[in-house]
This record gives C-alpha cells, sequence and structure tokens, in this order.
C-alpha cells in the first residue's frame, strides 16, 4: 500500500505547486489589467515612493548618512522587507473573500490562497533585493558574506506572514472588521518599528520593548546582511525569541484556518 500511495502523494502535491504557481502569476497580473503600463506599475508605485522619502529626508530636511553608511542605502535595506510584509500581509488578508468562486469548490486546496497573495507580493520583494544590491555597488558599498543572510530572513518573513495571513483570512469571513484592524497594525508597525527612524535615538530601557515587535528581527536583520555585517546566530536571544514567536503565531494560524474553514462557504 505504501508503495502505491507514495506516487499518489507526490503527484497531487505537483498538481498543487502547479496550481500555486500558476495562480500566484495570474493574480500577480490581474491587478494592472486594462493599464497601459500593466505589471510596470508593481514595480513603479514602490519606487516612486521610496524616490519620495529619499527627496523629502536627504534633500529637504537633509538627513545625514547613519553611521558610515549614506541615507539613502540605509533607508532601502529598511524599507524594501516592509513594503513586501505589509502589502503581503494586506493582500492575503482579503484572499479567501477575493476568491468566493472558490470557496465552495470542496476539493480546492483553499489554504494555498493566502500564500497566492503572498506569492505575488513576492515577486517585487525579489526584484528590489537586485536593485538595492546595485545601489550598493553603484555606491562602492560593496555587500559583504553577510549578505547571504538575505534568504535567512526572508524566510523568517515567509513563515511569519504564512501564519498571520492564515489566520486573519480566515477570521475576516466571519468578523470584516478584521480587515481594519490588520490596516491599523500595519500603520502603527510602520512607526513602530525602526524603518524611518535609527533606534539609537531610543534611550536602551525601550529598546527591549521595541523588540518584542517580529518585524524589528527581520528590519535589522536586512539591515544587517546588507549594510554592517554580523550573522544572525550571535544573537542568540532575540533570534530565539523571533522564532518562538513566529513559529507560535504559524501553528495558531494554521489551526484557526483549518477549524473555520469548512464554514466558509456557509458565509460567503
Amino acid at each position: 500500500m505504501s508503495s502505491l500511495s507514495y506516487p499518489t502523494w507526490a503527484s497531487r502535491a505537483k498538481r498543487t505547486a502547479h496550481l500555486f504557481f500558476e495562480l500566484v502569476l495570474r493574480d500577480f497580473k490581474a491587478g494592472f489589467l486594462g493599464s497601459y503600463l500593466s505589471v510596470v506599475w508593481a514595480f513603479l508605485q514602490p519606487g516612486i515612493t521610496v524616490l519620495l522619502l529619499w527627496f523629502v529626508f536627504e534633500v529637504g530636511f537633509r538627513a545625514g548618512p547613519q553611521g558610515d553608511r549614506p541615507f539613502i542605502l540605509w533607508l532601502l535595506a529598511g524599507l524594501i522587507p516592509w513594503f513586501f510584509f505589509s502589502e503581503a500581509w494586506a493582500a492575503a488578508t482579503q484572499s479567501i473573500l477575493g476568491y468566493r468562486y472558490l470557496v465552495k469548490n470542496i476539493v480546492f486546496p483553499l489554504g494555498i490562497l493566502p500564500l497566492v497573495k503572498i506569492g505575488s507580493s513576492l515577486i517585487v520583494h525579489m526584484f528590489f533585493l537586485v536593485v538595492v544590491v546595485g545601489i550598493l555597488v553603484a555606491y562602492r558599498q560593496h555587500p559583504g558574506w553577510a549578505l547571504l543572510q538575505i534568504p535567512y530572513y526572508l524566510a523568517g518573513s515567509l513563515v511569519l506572514l504564512v501564519g498571520l495571513s492564515w489566520l486573519t483570512s480566515s477570521l475576516i469571513v466571519f468578523i470584516p472588521d478584521v480587515g481594519y484592524m490588520v490596516a491599523t497594525c500595519i500603520q502603527f508597525g510602520f512607526w513602530f518599528t525602526p524603518i524611518m527612524w535609527n533606534i539609537g535615538m531610543v534611550p536602551a530601557r525601550y529598546v527591549p520593548w521595541i523588540a518584542l515587535n517580529p518585524a524589528y528581527y527581520l528590519i535589522d536583520g536586512y539591515r544587517r546582511a546588507f549594510l554592517y555585517g554580523g550573522w544572525f546566530w550571535e544573537r542568540p536571544m532575540l533570534t530565539g525569541y523571533f522564532w518562538l514567536v513566529t513559529l507560535a503565531i504559524f501553528f495558531t494560524g494554521r489551526i484557526v484556518f483549518q477549524k473555520l474553514r469548512p464554514h466558509f462557504a456557509d458565509v460567503i
């Protein structure tokens, strides 16, 4: 029986993976149908935002270098992961409602729908990671070996996002206010996380409270990988805390999603 079940499981996984990638590409293109520039807007919009922020803070307010790094590099290293995290979470929260026509399909793996939104945002994120590396080289700030940690911090972002998205995408079906709660959390998180400001400005007694935010670990990790060096295992307490909280959110989100999934069709 086991020899027969393996090909069945493998073929099912292959079909699911094929369906996932097909939906990701379709979702990525769908948001720009009817526009002349099409998917170019996916890269143009965050790019314009970065340029505006750079102009306001570096040209307008004349923000100086952060340590020995140009301000624009410091800003980009924090903004790029936050753009990915916030846009993916907001989109994934609406995924079940956005694919109503699939909810009543009893054989469709609904659990991949939030992942589709995350995958769509990941395409833009990967593009901007390459852009940041190019800008680093242009500024003659050659990335060191610590840059190899980017896949690690990206994996941490994905695990956290999947857990949050399973949780909020299932709850919003029954509690519409969840969408507003997520938007508020994203807005609050942007200013509570040291993205536009340096954590060195904060009195030392408040830093542990800021570190309770899992996004802090990711933003700081991206900056270390791009600009300052240092490895994640050199901060064992913070690394252990991040993964403890992230895995707790991941499994909580999965359990809640599985419990509520049978009732999606009744509500939608």
